[in-house]
This record gives structure tokens, sequence and C-alpha cells, in this order.
């Protein structure tokens, strides 16, 4: 495919600007040094072959609108289009940040409610919705944690993070300038209260637990585990990646958790392909309120207002109120989903998982069994015997249509796949996906060359990964 500089023909114009209406020169308002001494080379190109360009590789990618995306903790599925209509909306779409309380109370109350939504969801006292992306809320949980101990005078240096954990966990306990400690998890792939007690000690501030963790396991023993670390005054911190597989079933601030943080742009239904966007808020139980960020939302009376003094805040951790576009998206689909509803996402992201772990689980190993919840995570080493890497399995599901789940996560599987197809998934896609990956497996046993050349169909074919992360050619 031609790149748009390759079908660039001088005097070709997609445009039409209108004369400037500023008297005098563009050197008469920015310095000299500034200003290219040469156009920049862009391409000349009329305004149709812009489009049909830009339509042929949105046509080459792949995307949700066209297949499923298994990713395991990523909850990459099909998006309500009436998200996207009601974040739309003027009233929504054009809010200045710095317009004035009485000319916003629409959009106070929208954050007023979806906050009140996510306590109820979660059995949280109060909720800061600034985060802007998952790993942003585990940083400003951090913190808080952090604050609550500094307020307190303990004098905590840890924390603790399972062996299953989201790399963003230890990162981000790292950040704030706690020492992490590993506790690893039992031979059933969850966390046993006899291991929490061998490394516990004063010294520890909180364990980052996720829970259903990446294994898809539910953390059966987290309210006795909760309890070890209350009696030493530490906090239970609750990644919250996986949430979608709890909503209307259970709720962690009845079983222990003291923080949690809400991925709005995973259960609560954003796009957040390519980096964004995203909206992290973050839930704490009573005694932790007075240290979230500012400003928090209230109501008052029949108005609704921001509040700026919280006693120990720590402060702003984003611009302004955080992305307002995502809790908009958040907000529609609760509201279009309800009580019932939201139950039954989960219901059927857990039933979905579990049946493609039922139909894989004897082509492919599946070191954790037992019932999982959103997600499952199966081993590669069967067809590793035959040469062929999960990397290879991977690039040889794109041939089929379909995109590769994540892999070699988590670092306690080997070669890892893990799988989540989430509750948008059709049985016909999933009873694709299995028809596939059994395909894969018995064209590992035989021909397994021809995984290890895979993709074959893909407009790009395989790349040398570490080169092309290294050399970048920006095309210019």
């Amino acid at each position: 495919m031609e790149l748009l500089k390759e079908i660039s023909k001088p005097g070709k114009r997609g445009y039409s600007l209108p004369e400037c209406d500023v008297p005098g020169e563009i050197k008469d308002f920015i310095p000299e040094r500034f200003l290219r001494k040469e156009p920049p080379p862009l391409p000349e190109v009329s305004e149709v072959e812009v489009v049909r360009h830009f339509v042929r590789l949105s046509n080459m990618n792949y995307h949700i609108d066209l297949g499923m995306y298994p990713l395991g903790s990523c909850t990459m599925k099909y998006n309500p289009k009436i998200n996207e209509d009601v974040s739309r909306f003027p009233g929504f779409a054009f809010i200045h940040p710095f317009t004035p309380e009485e000319y916003v109370q629409g959009a106070l109350r929208l954050m007023y409610e979806l906050k009140e939504y996510l306590k109820e969801i979660s059995g949280m006292d109060e909720v800061s919705l600034q985060p802007v992306a998952g790993a942003h809320g585990e940083l400003t949980g951090m913190l808080l944690v952090k604050a609550y101990h500094e307020h307190k005078k303990n004098k905590k240096s840890k924390v603790m993070v399972p062996d299953s954990a989201h790399g963003t966990n230890p990162a981000s306990c790292a950040l704030v300038g706690y020492d992490v400690i590993q506790v690893n998890s039992g031979e059933d792939g969850i966390l046993h209260p006899e291991e929490i007690e061998r490394v516990m000690d004063d010294e520890v501030a909180c364990i980052m637990i996720t829970n259903p963790n990446t294994l898809g396991l539910f953390e059966t023993h987290i309210k006795e585990i909760a309890d070890i670390m209350h009696r030493h005054d530490a906090l239970v911190y609750m990644d919250g990646a996986n949430l979608n597989a709890l909503l209307g079933i259970s709720r962690p601030g009845d079983f222990g958790v003291d923080i949690v943080h809400f991925n709005l742009h995973k259960t609560f239904s954003t796009p957040h392909g390519g980096g964004g966007p995203g909206g992290g808020g973050v839930g704490v139980k009573e005694f932790l309120k007075d240290f979230l960020p500012v400003p928090l939302i209230e109501k008052d009376g029949d108005k609704y207002r921001f509040r700026w003094d919280v006693p120990h805040t720590i402060g702003k951790v984003a611009t302004f109120y955080g992305n307002f576009g995502v809790m908009v998206k958040a907000y529609t689909y609760i509201r279009m989903l309800g009580g019932k509803g939201l139950r039954e996402v989960a219901e059927q992201a857990i039933i979905n998982a579990n049946y493609l772990c039922h139909h894989l689980k004897d082509t492919y190993e599946l070191p954790y069994p037992g019932p999982c919840m959103h997600e499952f995570v199966l081993s590669g080493d069967r067809q590793k015997k035959h040469g062929v890497r999960t990397l290879d399995i991977a690039k040889r599901l794109l041939d089929h249509g379909y995109h590769a789940p994540t892999i070699y996560f988590p670092l306690i599987v080997h070669e890892a796949l893990m799988i989540e197809p989430t509750e948008t998934e059709p049985l016909s896609s999933l009873d694709g996906f299995i028809d596939v990956m059994k395909k894969i497996a018995k064209e590992a046993e035989e021909n397994p060359e021809r995984l290890k050349n895979a993709p074959e169909k893909t407009p790009v074919r395989r790349l040398d990964e570490a080169r092309a992360a290294r050399e970048l050619d920006t095309g210019w």
C-alpha cells in the first residue's frame, strides 16, 4: 500500500484556508529564530486521496466491531454506541473546566451520581473520580496509604505484592517510596493466610491484591488476609482491574478492602485501545475519605458543588477533575443496565470464560484447574515440545481472524496464554475461537514450521520485535 508521500504531487491541495485577517507579517508576532527556513515536508494530496488512504488503512486494522479481543485482564469488550452518543451531547462535550459551578450543574450531578453508584457497587464510603487511568488510580491509592500512615506517625516501609500481580502494582509502590515484598501464591493459584503471616510484620503498610487475581481465580481467603493486615494497622488495597467479574455479586468493601480503584474504561465500557482515554477513580472506606484528592463532588440541598476543604488531602493528582468524557460513558452504561443488568454482565463474563476453559483445557495445559471467574490462563508447554512457542500460537491466530490473547503473563505460568472472552461475545464467537485454537494445536504437532512463520495473511508479516523497537523508521 502506498504512503501519502508516495502519491504526493506538487500543487495538489485538499484544504482551503481564509485570508489572514491579522495585519502585518508572521515575523511581527513570532521571533524570526522560531520560524522555519523551509516549509515542512508534508505530502501534497487531494481531499479524496486523503479520505481513501485512511479508509483503506482502517480496513486493514483489527477492531472490536470486526472480532473478539480475548485479552486477559484487559476487558476489551464491545462498547455500546449509545455511550458515544451521550458523551457527544453539546452540554457535556463543550464544557470548559473553568466554567463556574452554577453553569455546569448537570455535569456535577452526573459526577456525583456516578460516584454514588460506584460506592454502592463497591461497598466503599467515598469516591474520587480524579485519577485518569488504572495505574494512576493505583498510584493514588498508594499515596493515600502513605498519607494515612504518616498522619498516624506509623513507621511503615513495606508493601506486600502477590507473585501474580499486575506489573503496575510494584511500580506504584516503588514510586511512593515503599519496599516491595513478594508473597507467593499457593499451588492452587491463590493467596493463603499462612503465607501472609509468614512475611507479616509491623513495618508492612499495605497489601496490594487483585481479586479475582490474574489467573482468573477468586481469592477465597481475602477476608482472613484482611483481618491479618488490620491487626497490624496495615491497609488492604484492591486492584480493581477485574471488577467486571464481581458486579452485583460481591463487593470489595464487604470482604475487608480499604481502598479500591475502578477502571471505568474497562469495567464500565469506554474504548481504551491504543493507550487511552481512561478513568481510574478510587473508592475508600470512611476513615480514609479525608485523605482523598481535591476537589470532591458534593450535593448541597438541590445544588452540586466542588469541595476543596478536605482536611488531610493528598492534593490534586490530575489537572482539573479527571477524564469527564469517560465518566459520561460509564454513567450511561450503568444507567442503561441498572443493578440487574450489571450482575448479568459479571455472570455472563464468568460463564463465557468457563465455557472456553472447559473446551480448551484438554488441548492446552491448564496449570491452575478449577472454576475460573472472568478469565483463565493456559500454558503452551505442550506445544513447546514440538518447537512451537506461545508467541507462534498468538501470531497464527491472526491468520484466522482473531486477535491474540495476552501472552507470557502472569509470569508464574510458563508459556502463558491469558484469555478473557468478556460478556459481550456470543456463543458463535466462542465456538469459533475454540475451533481455531484446536486447529492451531494440531498444526503445532503436524506442521510446526508453518506456525513459526505466521502470520501469513496479515498486511504486515512477522516483525523482528527487538529491531522494530530499536530502529524506528519515521518514514521521512
